[in-house]
């Protein structure tokens, strides 16, 4: 057994032990959370590899170009523009989905377990904390993991627009008339 198999089980064991405790909700959340951060990574890996060579590729093309001024040439400058900020921006839109979509499975996974401590108050005629407390734990722990979750997916998404109009904007300078 290497050291990286020895760190990783207790990472999948709690992880693991999150979903039996929060129940399906929980699994949900973690699935929404790794497509999130596959598309952070996927974002990290264009700005920093794809993107430069894409826009020196297009600044090269738009100064091959024997004329600058005419109506018909800012309209090709501004299609190439447009071209590399709609890559740029192209996962954004699922980012701004999947951030706010936590909490709310987080939510929806809060009521299940609140309906699970009315439902056993309800068999039992009383409200017992031992059978009160399966209920919240469900539910405290459904809320916990989609903040979790959400929290971290905040600063990417912030961070990937501002460095997409950034970006953009620093490629239209590189474009001179």
């Amino acid at each position: 057994m290497s050291l990286s198999d020895v760190t990783a089980l207790p990472l999948l064991g709690a992880v693991a032990d999150l979903v039996e405790e929060g129940g399906p909700y929980v699994l949900l959340i973690f699935l929404c959370g790794l497509a999130m951060w596959t598309l952070v990574i996927e974002r990290a890996w264009y700005f920093a590899r794809v993107l430069p060579k894409r826009s020196r590729v297009a600044v090269a093309e738009w100064l091959a170009r024997s004329e600058h001024k005419t109506w018909c040439a800012r309209q090709i400058r501004q299609a190439m523009i447009s071209r590399i900020n709609t890559e740029m921006t192209s996962t954004l839109p699922l980012l701004r989905v999947l951030v706010p979509l936590s909490p709310l499975l987080g939510l929806i996974g809060t009521v299940s377990g609140m309906l699970e401590v009315f439902d056993s108050m309800a068999l039992r005629g009383s409200a017992d904390a031992r059978t009160m407390a399966s209920g919240v734990s469900h539910a405290m722990i459904c809320t916990l993991t989609g903040l979790a979750v959400s929290i971290t997916g905040l600063y990417p998404v912030h961070y990937f627009e501002a460095r997409a109009k950034r970006e953009t904007e620093l490629l239209g300078d590189h474009f001179t008339y």
